[in-house]
């Protein structure tokens, strides 16, 4: 069984931008990018499958059972880390593990396990307000994958980043993902962030969005950019398809080689 299953999704906004129908089968344990043209609806599907918002028609299934609303089960990290302000670093990453009424030992355990691996020891006791873009996005990220969900969803959580901060997040959320074989899919705007981190790369078209490509990546863990280079030449072309088919111009195509701040909530 395959863990999220979308069948002929659709939902749609004012003025037809949405997405569907889309069918799309992500397998138990696999790392998915999604990309596609502003506006296409890539973010509008990590909303779906984390049951944020309903369908209009289809429906999304997670290990089988239709997706109706939110679950523990199913972690998003999003663009600015929604991290609770008033709690500190450890108190956001033990949220979860209070929420689902955790032994003391355990809560306490996993917290110092996660503070170890996204290497926040020294700064567990700030606030978010206190942090660096990417300290927020450490906890967000560890504050997901200490509950050990089956399905981690990342909403472009690297996009405020500076690229030297990106790429090591990137080697931070592979090396993560190799550790817990979340089933994840990654949304961004990065097309060599997409191929360096995912199995397969799905490039949606222009809005309302559906499954225009899909790219397999063989390339052996872990990756260098350099052996991903001809994927993302791959991706990228079927990327400018949809940019031109929707009547964008070249710099709109050149925007999503690299950051861009996603409207929300579209994508």
């Amino acid at each position: 069984m395959d863990a999220i299953e979308i069948a002929g999704a659709v939902r749609t906004f004012a003025g037809g931008a949405g997405i569907g129908p889309l069918d799309l089968s992500i397998r138990a344990g696999e790392f998915v990018s999604i990309v596609g043209p502003s506006g296409c609806g890539k973010s509008l599907l990590i909303d779906l499958i984390g049951g944020l918002l309903d369908c209009d028609a289809g429906a999304v299934r997670v290990a089988g059972t239709v997706v109706s609303g939110p679950s523990i089960d199913r972690q998003i990290v999003f663009q600015d880390g929604e991290l609770f302000p008033w709690l500190t670093v450890e108190q956001n990453i033990a949220y979860g593990l209070h929420a689902r009424a955790e032994h003391p030992a355990k809560i306490a355990s996993g917290v110092e396990a996660f503070l170890r691996i996204v290497r926040l020891e020294k700064v567990a006791h700030l606030y978010p307000r206190e942090l660096s873009n990417s300290m927020r996005q450490r906890t967000a990220i560890a504050r997901a994958l200490v509950l050990r969900p089956p399905v981690l969803l990342l909403d472009d959580p690297f996009a405020a980043l500076d690229e030297v901060t990106r790429r090591i997040m990137q080697r931070e959320i592979a090396d993560l993902w190799e550790m817990t074989k979340s089933t994840t899919v990654l949304v961004t705007h990065n097309v060599p962030e997409a191929c360096l981190l995912g199995d397969r790369v799905v490039v949606l078209s222009s809005g309302p969005g559906r499954v225009a490509e899909i790219v397999e990546v063989h390339a052996v863990r872990p990756r260098s950019p350099d052996a991903v280079e001809g994927i993302v030449t791959v991706v990228g072309r079927a990327l400018r398809a949809q940019v031109y088919e929707r009547g964008d111009d070249h710099e709109s195509f050149a925007g999503t080689m690299v950051h861009r701040t996603r409207p929300h909530p579209l994508g």
